[in-house]
């Protein structure tokens, strides 16, 4: 039995017949394959003798940066760009959204997003839709925003004409079920249910602040169905919607990863001369309306310990949301509100990163390095093709009781050689957080350091570069930006116009942004948050001080 066991642990060892243990790499005369074992003299920077020149695939000039553009008789735009390798993406943007429902019944946009890859004329089920992509090892996708509809699919680029079809089904043939219908009334009610109830409640106040910069007008439209119009919105409905704004001449065919005249050849079979499910009426209700910023508040009173999970509470945090008009990104404008932007950063109270993540940005250095209750503070910038918002989302826990060394009945002065303790109330935090946001947004109109700009703008051109490594990403960049200039800034030509921009073009576009009225969304413990006359008086100062409050009583 021993013996047994000593054979085998020999084995396991790499012992075999020859009654010892080989060494493990044996000697450079045996090794065929070893890391420069024949040529020992030779360094690593010198070719090895005898191998071949290795030849690159490689494009003459800027051809390989160059989208191209085509426009068919229908007015369906296809573009293209080439990035090599096995996979390509393809898809078709819509310019519809959120927007464009003042004549309709509010969500549709969100409705469709969800119904998005059912079942259609040639397909008759959404299980069949994935099992056609699974043979070209493709997934896909639909997005909505405020202004643009995305269906996208990732495959193999040998599948084109069948993904390309299959994109065109989808698009203009959806059958729209009354059980596909009932089963997107769940799924937009679960939704609803799940953004009032998460943590995280930036979805929400995107959507509250977009409500209070562009009152009942084009993006302060909800994007997410109201709740009394989910029963409400039906085939009639949807049809209607879809035969006034999914028209070719607001459509955009886009693709990477694919030959250009591959993808025309495709699109000329697919999506020209024929006929959707909604008939070929003419489109009579389209929304060319111009965003209109009138700026104001939208509130929320909510007790935000239903949040919590698990035997860790999470802070019941009070969220402000501060924005102010930015300009669109078809204005010279964009370039210099980006690298703003940039030069605010922020992001949550913990970061495990470095410079890279933007620890040097004014919002981590001005507010949460010197703030320790802030929980957040983070700047963001919205742009579509008439206007821009620029905003600061701050939270910080209302009801955190802090201690100061100060002696009681001094009024918040402390005297010389004093000692005690202040207890300053909890609803001080709410009104300080403001104030510090604000005085943040007049600073943007001061003096920027120079050092700093630089380092945004080395930022952004980075970040920018490194998303367009992505093919998704390249895709939608494409797309976007010929349905909204029929034509597209190559990435070069963006950083160029990032370097471009100087320390006074930051003081400029930030002291126009200072004159127009402040949108403000808050969410959580409301009770002492600071009038919207006060928030509006604090930012048209010089400190950004908000006006002093006396109460009588506490």
């Amino acid at each position: 039995m021993a013996a047994m066991v000593l054979a085998a642990t020999r084995l396991l060892r790499g012992a075999g017949s020859w009654g010892r243990s080989r060494p493990r790499f044996g000697d450079p005369a045996y090794r065929r394959f070893s890391s420069g074992g024949a040529y020992p003299n030779i360094p690593l920077s010198s070719p090895l003798p005898g191998v071949p020149k290795p030849v690159f695939a490689s494009v003459d000039g800027q051809e390989k940066f160059e989208t191209k553009v085509t426009t068919l008789d229908n007015g369906l735009r296809v573009a293209s760009q080439n990035k090599f390798g096995q996979f390509c993406t393809v898809g078709i943007l819509i310019n519809s959204g959120s927007r464009y429902e003042a004549k309709y019944l509010s969500g549709i946009a969100h409705f469709l997003e969800k119904l998005a890859f059912s079942s259609t004329d040639r397909f008759g089920s959404k299980d069949e839709i994935l099992l056609t992509l699974e043979k070209h090892g493709g997934i896909c996708d639909c997005q909505t925003s405020r202004d643009t509809t995305m269906y996208a699919v990732s495959a193999d680029s040998k599948g084109l004409d069948t993904v390309v079809g299959l994109l065109a089904d989808v698009v203009l043939h959806p059958r729209l079920t009354d059980e596909e219908i009932e089963m997107t009334r769940m799924a937009v009610q679960f939704e609803l249910e799940d953004l009032n109830m998460r943590p995280d409640p930036e979805p929400l106040l995107t959507e509250m602040i977009h409500e209070a910069a562009y009152r009942e007008n084009t993006v302060g439209l909800h994007r997410f169905c109201p709740a009394e119009n989910i029963g409400k919105i039906d085939r009639e409905v949807l049809h209607s919607y879809l035969r006034n704004y999914y028209t070719p001449d607001r459509m955009v065919l886009a693709g990477v990863g694919v030959e250009h005249t591959q993808l025309v050849e495709c699109a000329r079979k697919y999506l020209l001369g024929t006929c959707p499910a909604w008939g070929t009426g003419a489109a009579v209700h389209v929304d060319r309306s111009v965003a209109q910023y009138t700026g104001g508040i939208v509130k929320l009173e909510r007790d935000m310990s239903s949040v919590s999970l698990g035997p860790a509470p999470f802070p019941e945090l009070t969220h402000i949301m501060i924005g102010l008009e930015s300009c669109s990104f078809l204005e010279g404008d964009f370039i210099p509100f980006a690298v703003l932007n940039m030069m605010m950063g922020g992001g949550g109270s913990f970061s495990a990163g470095g410079p890279g993540k933007g620890m040097f940005t004014r919002l981590y250095l001005n507010v949460l390095n010197r703030h320790h209750w802030m929980y957040n503070a983070t700047s963001y910038h919205h742009s579509y093709e008439d206007t821009g918002l620029l905003c600061i989302h701050a939270s910080a826990d209302p009801r955190q009781v802090r201690v100061g060394r100060f002696p009681l009945g001094t009024g918040g002065r402390r005297p010389r050689g004093s000692a005690g303790t202040l207890v300053l109330p909890a609803f001080m935090q709410v009104r300080e957080m403001v104030e510090i946001i604000t005085k943040e947004f007049v600073l943007m109109a001061g003096t920027v350091d120079v050092v700093e700009l630089e380092r945004a703008k080395t930022q952004l051109m980075s970040m920018l570069m490194m998303n367009l490594e992505a093919r998704p990403v390249i895709f939608e960049d494409v797309g976007r930006q010929v349905l909204a200039t029929r034509s597209r800034k190559l990435p070069h030509e963006l950083c160029a116009l990032i370097r471009d921009v100087k320390p006074e073009d930051i003081k400029r576009v930030a002291s126009k942004m200072l004159r127009g009225k402040p949108a403000v969304a808050a969410l959580g413990d409301l009770s002492e948050l600071p009038a919207y006359e006060h928030v509006q008086t604090a930012l048209a100062s010089r400190d950004g001080r908000l006006p002093r409050a006396y109460r009588l009583f506490r």
